[in-house]
């Protein structure tokens, strides 16, 4: 099951949760060049952070929608 996540006043879809350790490269530095290259993999817009995973995710995107007032001439009863 898909997770969705709120953060920033944005929501994401995540696709995978990574734990931090995996992209270790000594215990003070971390290679960025291996987590955008799981991004891209899986096909991911945007990674977030938390204490320990990344998580890999897609925005989701606002939609834009304007309210129609009906027209009582094309009601039909």
């Amino acid at each position: 099951m898909k997770q969705l996540y709120h953060h920033g006043g944005s929501a994401y879809l995540i696709y995978d949760r990574v734990l931090i350790e995996k992209f270790n490269i000594d215990s003070n530095l971390l290679d960025m060049n291996k987590v955008r290259a799981v991004r891209d993999f899986l096909g991911a817009d945007h990674v977030l952070k938390d204490q320990t995973h990344f998580l890999f995710c897609e925005t989701i995107q606002d939609v834009e929608w304007e309210e129609v007032e009906p027209n009582t001439d094309d009601v039909v009863i």
